[in-house]
C-alpha cells in the first residue's frame, strides 16, 4: 500500500515538475513574421510573463508597445488578444519544447494569420 502511494505521489510530482518547467520556459521575448493575406510582412515582437495560469506580457513594433489582454495558459497552450486599430486581434498558440519555438494563430477581423515564434537571442 505505501509502494503504490509513493508511486503515485512520484508520478504527481514529476507531472507538476515538466509543467512549471514549460511555464517557466515561455517567460522572455519571442520574435517571428507575420505574413497578412495580401503578402505584406510584419515582425512581431512578443514579451511574455506567467503567473500562474495567467499570461501577460506586451506585444511591440516601430509603431510602439501594446499590452495583451485575456492572456491564458493552459499547459501548453495559451491565448491572449492584442488591440490593433481598435479591435482585437485574437492570438492563440501551441508552445513547442522540443524546438524552443511557439506556433501562432492569430485572428484578425476576417483573416486567419499563422506565424512561428522563436525565442529571442539574448
Amino acid at each position: 500500500m505505501k509502494r503504490k502511494f509513493f508511486t503515485i505521489a512520484l508520478l504527481v510530482f514529476g507531472f507538476v515538475f515538466c509543467i512549471a518547467a514549460v511555464i517557466a520556459d515561455l517567460n522572455g521575448v519571442w520574435t517571428g513574421t507575420l505574413t497578412v493575406p495580401d503578402g505584406q510582412q510584419y515582425p512581431l515582437n512578443y514579451t511574455f510573463k506567467i503567473q500562474g495560469e495567467t499570461l501577460t506580457g506586451m506585444a511591440s513594433s516601430q509603431r510602439g508597445s501594446v499590452d495583451f489582454t485575456n492572456g491564458h495558459l493552459n499547459g501548453d497552450s495559451l491565448s491572449f488578444s492584442i488591440a490593433v486599430n481598435g479591435e482585437d486581434a485574437i492570438n492563440k498558440g501551441k508552445y513547442f519544447t522540443d524546438g524552443d519555438s511557439i506556433s501562432l494563430t492569430v485572428y484578425y477581423k476576417e483573416m486567419i494569420m499563422h506565424s512561428t515564434l522563436k525565442r529571442a537571442a539574448k
